[in-house]
């Protein structure tokens, strides 16, 4: 009999890396030279890539690599990849993770990968006659730039609507010409600035203006993903931790400065997930930021609500354009590992697990927030990042900091100290 494949896996966190790599081998099918790949001291990034990757190399640097357990997502099991360097936020993606499967799980859905490219028209004396001239060869200006990329539209891709609007800037009014992409499996970026610079000429024919810039929106407002969740309120910690995490939203909600710090706490998933599967992080950054302040207030990208069974319900909506074809993507053997333990095919997929994983981050945070606050487990891990970063090795590492948290205390001050006298008790007498 198959055993099922499940995202549950109690203890996890009590297994020697060994032990957890074997069990993440098994549930993703990764051979042994992918194993090989997790276990390289470089990250599994040979230099020769690196060297291929950017400009300038002369190193690589690496980060922990680990995997969030838990995560039920459209009904499917889910082991999540998360590159990150804070301590305590992939052990709370995957207490929430748990949390979340107590009414079914996390249900997230994805718009089609409409990216948009944007093209600067300058020096008219009658925009808005000019974007009428845009609107009425929209047909053509598609034709011009799908011809740039036969294969993207083959599979069913390309520009699929052209836009145009006149905005008002200190350098007066310009035309902004826009290309709607369906860039499929790919994040777009590439696709899409090589679209808006082939059909400039055309656009300065029928406008009589100049183009200046021709470039993607990091804003993928047609690029939108969701998720959603209810959470048994007894998983959470009863109702009046419910009534807590409302609370806690609704501040973020009602001020900007508690709001950045709310969204800063989806993104930790959200971009720990990216940079296990090598997407451009900073773009999403920039779209989530981007939106969560349009209409002139910045807000939580997240809502938190109780219904009326005093469970907890959370909705999170947000920009992903991410890809699983071309880029980075491909081209770093490790995300091409992340990718496999995910065990998803498409854009869409990518892009509905990272919104899910950002919504079980957010309440983790919230709930921390609105209980213990969020210190308690946060420094228990990062006193094991202070007494390395004071020359501890092996068991003085634990040693140091149990006797941190013992006293309340953790400090590089007070780690130092530890360390220390544990030197000097372990040091031979004479």
């Amino acid at each position: 009999m198959t055993a099922v494949r499940t995202s549950r896996l109690p203890g996890f966190y009590k297994l020697s890396m060994e032990e957890r790599l074997k069990r993440v081998q098994e549930f993703a099918g990764l051979t042994d030279e992918e194993v090989e790949l997790l276990r390289a001291p470089e990250g599994g990034l040979p230099p020769d890539v690196a060297d291929r990757m950017i400009e300038n190399v002369i190193g690589r640097m690496a980060y922990p690599f680990a995997v969030a357990t838990n995560f039920l997502i459209n009904k499917r099991e889910y082991l999540v990849p998360m590159v990150i360097e804070e301590p305590s936020v992939v052990a709370a993606a995957s207490n929430a993770a748990k949390m979340c499967r107590s009414k079914g799980g996390i249900f997230a859905t994805c718009m089609d990968s409409i990216m948009i490219g944007q093209i600067q028209v300058v020096g008219m004396g009658d925009p808005y006659y000019a974007r009428m001239e845009v609107l009425a060869h929209k047909d053509e200006i598609a034709e011009k730039a799908n011809e740039k990329d036969p294969i993207l539209v083959k599979l069913g891709g390309g520009v699929k609507d052209v836009g145009a609007k006149v905005i008002e800037t200190p350098r007066g009014k310009m035309l902004i010409v826009e290309l709607y992409v369906d860039c499929k499996d790919a994040m777009g970026a590439n696709a899409v600035n090589t679209m808006a610079e082939a059909v400039a000429p055309l656009v300065e024919r029928l406008t009589g203006g100049r183009v200046l810039l021709r470039i993607i929106s990091n804003l993928a407002v047609k690029r939108l993903a969701r998720a959603w969740v209810v959470v048994d309120k007894e998983a959470v910690g009863g109702e009046e931790v419910v009534d807590g995490i409302v609370d806690a939203w609704a501040f973020a909600a009602g001020d900007p400065f508690r709001a950045a710090t709310h969204n800063k706490g989806i993104m930790n998933g959200v971009i720990a997930v990216a940079l296990a599967t090598a997407q451009d992080h900073r773009a999403l950054e920039a779209g989530a930021h981007a939106y969560a302040a349009l209409g002139g207030h910045y807000k939580p990208l997240s809502t938190w609500e109780k219904n009326e069974d005093g469970d907890l319900v959370g909705t999170l909506e947000m920009p992903m354009a991410v890809g699983v074809v071309g880029g980075a993507t491909r081209v770093h053997p490790v995300a091409r590992v992340a990718l496999k333990i995910l065990g998803v095919k498409t854009a869409r997929e990518l892009a509905e697990v990272m919104v899910a994983v950002g919504l079980a981050q957010n309440l983790a945070a919230l709930r921390a927030l609105a209980t213990e606050g969020i210190q308690h487990g946060h420094m228990k891990l990062h006193a094991r990042n202070i007494a390395m970063s004071v020359g501890a090795t092996g068991e003085l590492v634990d040693l140091v900091v149990q006797r941190m948290l013992e006293e309340g205390t953790v400090r590089m001050d007070r780690a130092k100290a530890i360390l220390e006298e544990l030197l000097r008790e372990k040091a031979p007498e004479g």
